[in-house]
């Protein structure tokens, strides 16, 4: 016999509703946990790019930096050359210089000698000698001087530890105290770089 559609005791319709009702929220579960999975790794890459964009970031700047000191570096070893190579050309003539000062000394020793000889002589030899000793010391300084090579003859002028030697310090009440009063021996420079320094006598208030 068939079943009645409108039998109160039939349940197999009710029984179909619920499997679909059960089966409709299970894929609606399933399709949360999905979505849920694909946001939560959307997540995690977004975190994992950004820790390699601020890697990248870092590295790049610790290049640059290194970069940086580099050429740096680079500069300074080019600007010690240059100078090594412009002192090499200025001061090249530093020890022959040095060797040829007690040269120009003996003339300038010889000048004086010369000038008392003139002094003390009755006729004009003398003299004509020692106009030509003081010559030769002229060109002899000259030269020099055409080399960078100055003379230092600092009478009267403050004394200097830098560029002079003091030998002694006498009371002068009419010399500035600490002044040089005398100088024993001229100094010379070669472009700026002491070679000899002047012997001078420095004078000092009286006690």
């Amino acid at each position: 016999m068939a079943a009645d559609s409108n039998d109160p005791t039939d349940t197999t319709g009710d029984y179909s509703d619920e499997l679909d009702a059960n089966g409709a929220n299970s894929a609606d579960e399933a399709n949360e946990a999905a979505t849920g999975d694909e946001a939560e790794t959307q997540e995690v890459s977004i975190e994992s790019l950004t820790a390699a964009l601020l890697a990248a970031q870092t590295a790049a700047s610790e290049a640059k930096d290194q970069a940086l000191r580099a050429m740096a570096e680079g500069e300074n070893v080019k600007r010690r050359a240059a100078k090594d190579v412009e002192n090499a050309h200025k001061f090249a003539l530093d020890k022959f210089v040095a060797d040829l000062l007690p040269v120009v000394d003996s003339l300038d020793k010889a000048v004086d000698a010369a000038a008392t000889l003139a002094a003390d002589a009755e006729d004009g030899t003398a003299d004509a000698f020692s106009e030509g000793v003081a010559l030769s010391l002229k060109l002899a300084l000259d030269t020099l001087k055409k080399h960078g090579v100055e003379q230092l003859n600092p009478l009267g002028e403050p004394f200097n530890p830098q560029q002079h030697e003091a030998m002694a310090m006498v009371p002068n009440p009419d010399a500035e105290p600490n002044s040089v009063m005398d100088v024993m021996q001229p100094g010379y420079e070669l472009n700026g770089r002491l070679v000899r320094a002047a012997m001078v006598v420095v004078a000092k208030a009286p006690d």
